[in-house]
């Protein structure tokens, strides 16, 4: 029996698939969680996501966050490569904001120092307003 062709999806197309998935999740995901977002949508080898994400961190689409070891769709692409999130520890939601002011402190310590910085992620953690509300 002869082995059917299989049609290779280009990285644009591996790439919007993964960001969308991100964007409709709405909360952290890790690398494996994604895999089983997209496998429907025919993306389902570990390397074809992890090539994906790392596109997309390159690219200012998206973040990963160190401390859950998971990944979000960038709210606010204008920052390229420097982000600041709000993760809290009793609902695990995320909030990612723009801060130009603690960026540019960073950076300039950065300089004072003599350190070139490659990407900054900045992670603050604590509890929401939500839940404080309800744990009051």
């Amino acid at each position: 029996m002869a082995k059917k062709p299989t049609k290779r999806r280009s990285a644009a197309d591996q790439d919007k698939i993964i960001v969308e998935a991100l964007r409709g999740v709405g909360r952290p995901l890790s690398a494996y969680e994604l895999i089983e977002e997209v496998r429907g949508k025919g993306v389902s080898a570990p390397p074809t996501v992890y090539r994906a994400l790392q596109r997309l961190i390159e690219d200012g689409l998206a973040h990963r966050l160190e401390s859950l070891n998971a990944f979000v769709a960038c709210d606010h692409p204008h920052h390229h490569g420097k982000a600041v999130f709000a993760i809290c520890d009793a609902c695990g939601s995320v909030k990612e904001f723009d801060n130009p002011a603690a960026v540019k402190s960073l950076q300039a310590w950065a300089g004072k120092n003599d350190f070139s910085v490659r990407s900054m992620t900045m992670e603050i953690r604590g509890r929401c307003g939500d839940c404080t509300a309800s744990h009051e």
